[in-house]
């Protein structure tokens, strides 16, 4: 039995609570943690086992695992403390990793560990076979609909307002690593597929709003020596959060599944 502490209440941390809370065999959810720790309370009160609510930084002393479901803005603080005590961080803003790779090094002398899921992509599994022989280039489509891109970094620098855009435009393209600094609630997954792949300054990204669209839709591009691969995935967004697609917490929870599954399946 492992236990789980959840950093972030929100799209993506209430749902995977509750899916915990109704029982997967292997975890126990035993804290959570949310910036308004009063309506966090009142979010859990109504589980079959509520948790602990607490402050970010103790959940490493409280669960074997520590998830980090939180703004990208307090990802150390959450990550860190793990890494420290040795946990197993599982981690969302997976572009926010990218500039803290020091905390990789760390785990790797703590005996902690730090798992990125594959979110709201697909395919990390070939990508990583791939990466084992000679990749020659990968690149990443991302579009969605204009209103899930407001407030991001980069925009603002440049001027952008997508709530003017009425036709598909292209509105970034760049590295992974230049993404993932300027859309930092939007590409992880660009962030995913450079860590899976060939690393994020030769991984490209291509971004754009598109309000012909529906759907967060990425189409990942890989060239290999062993492999063409072309990939589309369109996430329905969440009602609470358009950044964030449905499934990235059903991703999360099989991620957790795999953590004591008797059966893995997949890379």
């Amino acid at each position: 039995m492992l236990t789980v502490g959840i950093a972030g209440l929100g799209a993506i941390g209430l749902r995977l609570a509750k899916a915990l809370d109704a029982g997967v065999e292997g975890l126990r959810l035993v804290a959570v943690a949310a910036r308004d720790q009063e309506k966090a309370k009142a979010a859990v009160a109504g589980f079959k086992a509520p948790p602990v609510v607490t402050d970010i930084g103790s959940l490493a002393g409280l669960a074997d695992v520590v998830v980090e479901a939180a703004p990208a803005s307090v990802f150390e603080a959450i990550v860190s403390p793990a890494v420290e005590a040795g946990r197993i961080a599982v981690v969302s803003s997976v572009g926010a990793l990218l500039p803290r790779m020091h905390l990789v090094e760390r785990a790797r002398e703590t005996g902690g560990r730090i798992i990125v899921p594959t979110g709201a992509l697909l395919g990390l599994d070939a990508v990583r076979a791939a990466a084992e022989g000679n990749v020659e280039s990968v690149t990443l489509v991302t579009r969605k609909p204009p209103r899930g891109l407001a407030g991001a970094p980069y925009l603002e620098e440049k001027g952008i307002d997508v709530a003017t855009i009425t036709t598909p435009t292209k509105i970034f393209d760049g590295s992974a690593r230049e993404g993932a600094k300027g859309f930092p609630a939007n590409v992880n997954v660009a962030a995913a597929l450079a860590l899976a792949g060939i690393g994020p300054d030769r991984t490209r990204l291509e971004i754009w709003a598109d309000p012909t669209v529906t759907r967060n839709t990425h189409t990942v591009k890989v060239e290999a020596d062993t492999v063409r691969l072309t990939m589309t995935i369109e996430n329905v967004p969440s009602e609470e959060n358009p950044r964030t697609g449905k499934i990235t917490p059903l991703s999360l929870l099989a991620c957790l599944r795999g953590l004591t599954a008797t059966l893995k399946v997949g890379t």
